[in-house]
């Protein structure tokens, strides 16, 4: 399911065919708004990225007082729930109880914050922030809109690739050098060269 909602129209085996390829993901999602602009069925529409990696951004380096700090935030937000429910229930509540909470939340994320970094800090004593990033982004389509979605991109038919090594031939070992075969030349064109 996507962020969004919604039913996935084809399975993850079935993208379809390749429309167009883009090195960042925000250039595969104009294309998918212009293809979507042009009448392509949406649920048709899958960005496939290629290249997986894991990125890891470290934002800081942990410590006791950093971890006390982001557990007093975390507490502080648990206690103003659990007061809006206190004073939800008995609107009456006077104000030292709901104050009283929001101390007992804070205390209570601090500790929790605390003891799970004093756990953790031999193994990790920084803070990150993961990402999965691609190295190039796909826009496919079904067959049956391939032509209209290439129309609509502005992408003609796809090149075909080089030519072929030989079936029979084996591929060279490791290590070995490979040179590149020199282009065939015509004698036409040495001919117009000499004149």
């Amino acid at each position: 399911m996507s962020m969004f909602g919604g039913r996935a129209a084809m399975s993850a085996g079935d993208v379809g065919q390749t429309v167009a390829g883009y090195s960042t993901y925000e250039a595969a999602q104009k294309a998918v708004s212009t293809l979507i602009g042009a009448e392509i069925p949406a649920r048709h529409i899958a960005i496939v990225g290629s290249g997986l990696r894991s990125v890891e951004r470290v934002t800081g380096r942990l410590g006791y007082a950093t971890a006390a700090r982001s557990g007093a935030l975390n507490g502080l937000l648990l206690g103003l729930l659990f007061a809006a429910v206190l004073v939800i229930g008995s609107p009456t509540l006077p104000i030292p109880v709901f104050l009283g909470v929001l101390f007992v939340g804070i205390a209570l994320g601090m500790l929790l914050s605390l003891t799970t970094y004093s756990l953790v800090r031999k193994r990790r004593d920084y803070a990150s922030v993961i990402h999965v990033v691609a190295d190039h982004y796909d826009v496919t389509v079904p067959a049956s809109d391939l032509a209209r979605a290439r129309a609509a991109l502005g992408v003609g038919a796809a090149a075909p690739a080089g030519p072929r090594p030989p079936e029979d031939s084996e591929p060279p070992r490791y290590g070995e050098r490979v040179t590149p075969s020199p282009p065939a030349s015509t004698d036409a064109g040495a001919d117009d060269d000499r004149a």
